[in-house]
């Protein structure tokens, strides 16, 4: 069954698990998949810890003791998920030394609340990364504007960082942009390069969803026959941006330095419409030094059935290029497209963030009856 896991894994494609929670961790669920899956990394957002917290079971002690000691549902909140964290942070040193500090890293997003405040973020991540403590933590900063100059101020300081939300090319040059003026201030802060890593997550079938939509509406043959088309042409050419970007006189400066390169992570891979295949967005996906963080249905489907077939971004630019063209000639608003789905992004974690808030209050008066 892993077979067809292994084979992507050869392609130079890290295999992360878009999901974390307590039970995971306990019952040894996430240490089999480590095992038999190739999983080398786990990410996590407020969507994630809202469910995971919903299975009150394994929370319930810890809930106890923080209410008798009567910490606030903000506070308790960021004690269970750091916990989580550090113990999958745990989990993952082996790969993490294995692959020289690239792999076995494990995400936590600042609260989304902050999306719009630049240094709301940076003080958070900061924060975030010192109560983890942990050196494969990623702390997930979203591509915001406000979200920009604070991944600079944050890779400045010497932290790792996961960029979340990213849909447009335009906005994955300025991430990208953002990283290296980061790298370029923590050398000058004496920081060792070669220990900060990044990974720059490029959002995949949101935009088919997004841009499906807008074809169905218009209807004509030319709009049918480019459903399903822009998710995958988007994330090529953000490769391609990749392999423009970390080349040249200023990257190879850094890279003497002993700079990493900042992966594109290829996110929301969950196919949405089920008239698509299921495992289309990791296969259709495959280039070296790419990451895909994948929800466990997504990677079952892939090792049951999935197609590697080698590289299957090389040589295909022209041709996402021109899924582009068309549809602009069809009068789709790109611009219009990515900002819908940034402010969608951004209002779904909050939504989560403030469900999950809500159910740990609950659970914390209960507890402190």
């Amino acid at each position: 069954m892993t077979d067809r896991l292994a084979d992507l894994t050869a392609q130079g494609v890290s295999l992360w698990l878009d999901d974390l929670s307590r039970q995971r961790l306990h019952s040894g669920n996430l240490k089999n998949l480590i095992e038999t899956w190739h999983i080398s990394g786990v990410t996590t957002n407020p969507s994630i810890f809202q469910a995971a917290l919903k299975d009150g079971a394994s929370y319930q002690k810890q809930l106890d003791e923080l209410a008798a000691r009567g910490a606030s549902v903000d506070d308790t909140v960021r004690e269970v998920t750091t916990d989580d964290v550090r113990d999958a942070c745990d989990l993952f040193t082996g790969i993490f030394q294995a692959t020289h500090h690239v792999d076995g890293r494990v995400s936590i997003e600042v609260d989304p609340r902050l999306a719009h405040e630049t240094q709301g973020t940076i003080d958070q991540a900061a924060e975030l990364h010192k109560i983890v403590d942990r050196p494969n933590v990623l702390i997930k900063i979203p591509a915001t504007e406000a979200g920009l100059p604070a991944i600079t101020a944050v890779i400045g300081e010497g932290i790792s960082v996961n960029v979340t939300l990213i849909f447009s090319l335009e906005r994955y040059r300025a991430v990208m942009a953002a990283y290296l003026d980061g790298l370029e201030q923590a050398a000058e802060a004496g920081h060792d390069l070669s220990e900060i890593h990044s990974v720059a997550s490029f959002f995949v079938s949101r935009v088919d969803s997004e841009i499906d939509k807008r074809l169905k509406a218009i209807g004509s043959p030319e709009a049918d026959a480019l459903e399903g088309q822009a998710a995958i042409a988007n994330a090529r050419l953000a490769y391609q941006a990749y392999e423009q970007t970390f080349t040249g006189p200023r990257w190879e400066a850094l890279a003497a330095k002993g700079a990493n390169k900042q992966r594109p992570l290829w996110a929301s891979t969950g196919v949405k419409d089920p008239k698509y295949d299921d495992t289309r967005y990791v296969v259709e996906l495959v280039a070296p030094e790419t990451v895909n963080t994948a929800p466990e249905k997504t990677i079952a489907a892939v090792a049951d059935h999935g197609v590697i077939t080698g590289n299957t971004i090389e040589g295909t630019y022209a041709q996402a290029s021109a899924v582009f063209s068309g549809l602009e000639a069809l009068g789709i608003d790109l611009d219009d497209v990515f900002a819908v789905l940034e402010t969608e992004g951004v209002d779904k974690f909050i939504a989560a963030w403030e469900e999950l808030l809500e159910s740990v209050s609950q659970e914390l008066a209960k507890h402190g009856k």
